[in-house]
């Protein structure tokens, strides 16, 4: 019955989105404003995440807690090198592009782009060889001497299957952030939903009949979910080709009359690398506080806590595949917003125009939080039927997600603040506050387990705390910093947080209330979506009751915001 509901919905997405893609070859791209480009990217990108979100339905249930980590360990690898390869020069060329089409200085941004492509092939294909050949040595240090879970070769075997895709990923990345340069933001959403539906499609039919009707081994299983990325990308890539083809004169159109300054291929390559670096450490730091949970929790918890190896496993897999795939519809928020923020504010700061600088970071703080807050308290107070939903009853699942959310609001606010920062050119402050950021999260690491354990509280607590610590660390710093050179001001925004506050208090104590009279205990999914469903209503009605009353919507959004919703994703 759940599986033909999700499949129900992907046909659902698949059919809009044909109605998306029809509807784009039918008219020229269309540059977005701010408010219209953070709607777009971020409305993409949560069909995207919804989609992702299903599916861990049906594949969990094929290959379970065991495949489970399996596939997080190969994606915690992959993340790190998927950043070092594509994460720094495809945001740098959207900063780039924006820059110089702000200035007139059009040859110059098209040579950018050609320079990014063939930077990125060959920085894409070294790292595909490194880890073929150090698959190996990254699978003995995620399992150490650990026994009793996954073995060092079922490990190695998914690491160098999840390789392949970065000999694409780079390269579809680069028109992402050539269009995005250009404020084309459209067509960059519709690329992640269809390649989340191909990803999706080949996990699921490739994963059923590897386990359910070849019998093949678990390891192989994963293996063909994971090698999914490589088909998903590659289809993304073929369709933003052929839109960057079809729109050539619309990308190449000059609108300034200047004199474009002699700019040699040596300089713009020079800009690449020093604006893709922080790109890059930013990716990658995101990524080694997953890897973190990685490579300490089962270890300590095996070794230190008491606990077997198929439990720590199972938490682990809540952390780094099950809890995150549900997290990731959250963090879609500020993807989205984070997508229309690099544009504008590049072009705002190159034109020295700081008033609007000020407006747009305090507007994407203010969107953020509104949405983001009571997302996270509702998912928190709703762990047990949402988890019971995706994935069956669990031991540990609804434990350590409903801390672990908690992550997604972090990470979010992170986001925002480290990349606000980059875009201004303060790389010296990006690397003192991701730097002080990590430490916070592995200096913690460890003793918060310990400390946890001690109290008679998880010890997997002190994980995700040691995480969110690490975040807010980074995100404070970033904040105090522009307000101190910058002069940015967040008067404004701090009295709108206090109002969320509390609009999401009042939220959260209704539905506390309102969870003592209902089967929380339930094991059933279908009783689990009807509570979910009610809760929402509820919750959500709530909120946004409370935020149009006190005038905090409209402050937040400008008019009405149902009608700003249509206006900016076209529904007339």
């Amino acid at each position: 019955m759940v599986t033909n509901h999700s499949f129900g919905m992907k046909r659902i997405f698949f059919v809009n989105l044909i109605s998306m893609v029809k509807c784009m070859k039918k008219k020229k791209l269309k540059k977005n404003t701010f408010m219209q480009g953070a709607f777009i990217a971020t409305f993409g990108i949560v069909i995207s995440k919804i989609i992702g979100m299903i599916y861990v339905i049906p594949f969990y249930s094929i290959i379970g807690d065991k495949g489970g980590a399996l596939y997080g360990y190969a994606y915690s690898v992959y993340s790190i090198f998927l950043g070092i390869s594509s994460a720094g020069i495809p945001l740098a060329i959207s900063k780039i592009i924006s820059e110089y089409n702000a200035l007139g200085y059009y040859d110059a941004k098209e040579r950018a782009f050609r320079l990014g492509k063939k930077v990125l092939n060959v920085v894409g294909i070294i790292c595909f060889v490194l880890l073929i050949i150090f698959a190996p040595a990254f699978a003995t240090l995620i399992i150490k001497d650990v026994t009793g879970g996954n073995t060092i070769e079922e490990v190695t075997f998914v690491i160098r299957m999840i390789s392949t895709a970065i000999l694409v990923v780079p390269v579809l990345s680069i028109y992402r952030g050539y269009l995005q340069g250009h404020k084309f933001i459209a067509p960059t959403s519709v690329s992640q939903v269809l390649e989340q539906i191909v990803r999706v499609a080949i996990i699921l039919a490739g994963s059923f009949l590897s386990m359910k009707v070849f019998h093949l081994s678990l390891d192989t299983t994963v293996g063909i979910a994971v090698f999914s990325a490589t088909v998903g990308a590659f289809v993304s890539y073929v369709y933003l080709l052929y839109k960057t083809k079809t729109n050539r004169s619309e990308l190449q159109k000059r609108t300034l009359k200047v004199e474009e300054p002699p700019i040699s291929n040596k300089e713009i390559l020079k800009k690449i690398f020093y604006y893709a670096f922080p790109f890059i450490m930013i990716d990658v730091f995101k990524s080694l506080y997953n890897s973190i949970d990685v490579v300490m929790l089962v270890s300590v918890l095996v070794k230190g806590l008491g606990y077997t190896a198929t439990d720590a496993e199972t938490i682990m897999s809540v952390i780094s595949t099950w809890g995150l795939k549900i997290n990731m519809i959250v963090i879609a928020i500020a993807t989205g917003i984070t997508v229309s923020l690099i544009p504008n504010i590049s072009s705002s700061f190159v034109k020295k125009d700081m008033k609007t600088v000020n407006e747009k970071i305090n507007q994407s703080l203010q969107m953020l939080l509104y949405l983001v807050v009571p997302m996270t308290v509702g998912l928190s107070i709703l762990a047990k039927p949402v988890w019971t939903i995706f994935y069956g009853p669990s031991q540990y699942g609804p434990s350590v997600y409903s801390f672990y959310v908690f992550v997604a609001l972090a990470t979010t606010l992170f986001t925002i603040t480290i990349t606000t920062v980059q875009l201004m050119k303060e790389y010296r402050q990006v690397f003192r506050c991701l730097i002080c950021g990590f430490l916070t999260n592995v200096v913690l690491n460890i003793p918060l387990l310990y400390a946890f354990d001690s109290i008679g509280l998880p010890a997997y607590f002190g994980s995700t705390l040691s995480t969110i610590l690490g975040y807010l660390v980074c995100s404070f710093m970033c904040l105090h910093f522009l307000h101190k050179k910058y002069h940015i001001d967040y008067e404004e925004t701090i009295r709108r947080v206090f109002d969320i506050l509390i609009a999401a208090v009042v939220m959260a104590i209704v539905l506390l209330v309102l969870r003592i009279f209902l089967p929380f205990d339930t094991t059933s999914r279908l009783v689990s979506i009807g509570l979910v469903a009610l809760f929402v209503l509820v919750g959500g009605g709530i909120y946004f009751a409370i935020t149009m009353k006190n005038g905090l919507m409209q402050k937040i959004y400008g008019g009405n915001i149902f009608t700003i919703i249509k206006k900016k994703v076209g529904i007339h």
